[in-house]
């Protein structure tokens, strides 16, 4: 009971942080405020992802450039924060960071020059994943505010949480085959099966009243992007503390773990959600 109470506060902590900062220019009536607040919410989760990760692949003995990475992802949530007062294109600035990629995989490189690391690509290309794995995919929540409203980004939370609430109760009560032992024993291809049921309802029933300029059929493709995706996420992250003996990528969050275990779907879910909404709208 003890520990049932502490999962709750915790993810209450979150989820008014989430919110009351995802709301905060609505709350205050000051739209630049609430992206800045937003933006420092982001930039938090941000540094607290990286950390967690150079702290998993230190025990596997990487040493990547760490004051890179923290720069990395930090410039990242900063840019896209900065896209509406420097009056760019979202998609224009992800072009420009796509171009940039190999600069900066270069830059990672050269510094490993001055390391005595046996894997210098190896550190060189760790230095950059939290950037491409936690940074941009949190960075894009942004446009999705910017193009579509809080209550887009709000709706793609709530399918993450459903299916995920959904898959576990699924298989507590039908599960019977498991998804993938090696990585996360307690998947079951019943459960998941549900967890996608139960997101579809709602993104048909709930997704056009929240966002009335994105169609209920759109909704309906979101919905299994954000199940199939958001699975193989949690499944990726779960590898990733397999790899290096560690049961929580953290414990930021009492009961729940860290930065890593609370977004590992959302980091995957948000780029395939970004480049739909823009290809189909």
């Amino acid at each position: 009971m003890k520990t049932f109470w502490i999962r709750t506060a915790s993810a209450a902590v979150y989820v008014l942080l989430f919110l009351g900062t995802l709301y905060s220019g609505r709350l205050t009536g000051n739209a630049l405020l609430g992206q800045l607040l937003f933006g420092a919410f982001l930039l938090f989760v941000a540094v607290g992802c990286t950390f967690e990760f150079f702290r998993m692949v230190k025990q596997q003995g990487a040493t990547p450039c760490r004051p890179l990475g923290y720069l990395y992802a930090a410039a990242t949530i900063l840019v896209f924060v900065a896209v509406p007062f420097l009056g760019l294109k979202a998609f224009g600035l992800m072009l420009m960071a796509y171009m940039l990629f190999p600069a900066l995989f270069g830059l990672s490189a050269i510094v490993q020059l001055w390391h005595h690391s046996e894997q210098p690509l190896r550190e060189a290309a760790y230095t950059m994943v939290p950037m491409l794995y936690a940074a941009l995919p949190l960075a894009l929540m942004t446009v999705l505010v910017g193009d579509l409203g809080e209550h887009a980004l709000l709706m793609v939370v709530a399918m993450v949480w459903v299916n995920d609430s959904g898959a576990y109760i699924g298989g507590s009560l039908f599960g019977k085959h498991k998804m993938w032992m090696r990585h996360s024993p307690g998947k079951t291809w019943e459960g998941t099966a549900f967890g996608v049921l139960v997101t579809l309802v709602l993104a048909y029933f709930v997704g056009p009243l929240l966002v009335p300029s994105v169609a209920w059929y759109h909704w309906l493709v979101l919905a299994l992007i954000c199940s199939v995706a958001g699975t193989l996420g949690d499944l990726v992250e779960s590898m990733l503390k397999r790899s290096v003996g560690v049961k929580d990528s953290g414990n930021i969050m009492p009961g729940h773990g860290g930065f890593l275990d609370r977004f590992d779907s959302l980091l995957v879910i948000l780029p395939f959600v970004c480049v739909y909404l823009s290809l189909a709208l």
